[in-house]
């Protein structure tokens, strides 16, 4: 199993945080329907955002 890159335990920590989890492990990334992956995409853009400020 290859390690994951800090966008990806992003994602899946933004995904948790919104009760994805579940859902992703049984359809993966691609199942999610387009509000659900623009509602993580967002919260994962406005992290970038936020760390960059700091």
């Amino acid at each position: 199993m290859r390690m994951l890159s800090h966008e990806e335990r992003l994602k899946y920590e933004v995904a948790r945080e919104l009760g994805l989890t579940e859902k992703l492990l049984q359809v993966g990334w691609a199942g999610l329907s387009t509000a659900e992956s623009g509602r993580i995409g967002g919260m994962v853009g406005a992290r970038r955002r936020e760390k960059r400020k700091d």
